[in-house]
């Protein structure tokens, strides 16, 4: 079946594919161009010759090629020949000997929903002087 037909579980995106915006597949991703954008997909297997700027969000990732922003992925796999640039939010992480991280690496507790986040600002709801005229 040719990809990006009905029913397909997988997608490709090819070495001589550009795409510059965002991306959002519900099936696995196979990138072996380039994107200048988000990404967001079930899971992402990334080529070595490959680039993606922006933030990435996949359930397992598997990077070999260059990432210039943040990724969260339950799984991440980074390969020997990936660099990534950004912040790193995982559940399970595997890198091997030679792959580079340079961003902080944040552990995220399994079944936690979504990335840690901050807690709202503080908000003034009511404002009583503290010498009351009498």
């Amino acid at each position: 079946m040719a990809t990006g037909a009905r029913h397909t579980t997988f997608s490709i995106i090819g070495s001589d594919v550009v795409i510059t915006g965002n991306v959002a597949a519900s099936v696995d991703l196979h990138v072996d161009g380039k994107i200048e954008g988000d990404l967001k997909c079930a899971n992402l297997v990334q080529g070595e010759a490959s680039e993606i700027k922006g933030a990435v969000a996949a359930d397992t990732a598997k990077l070999a090629g260059l990432l210039d922003g943040s990724i969260e992925a339950k799984t991440l796999i980074v390969h020997a020949s990936a660099r990534i640039t950004g912040d790193v939010v995982y559940e399970t992480i595997t890198i091997e000997n030679g792959g580079k991280v340079d961003g902080k690496l944040t552990h995220r507790r399994a079944g936690a929903p979504g990335m840690a986040k901050a807690p709202p600002p503080l908000e003034v709801v009511e404002n009583k002087s503290a010498s009351a005229s009498i």
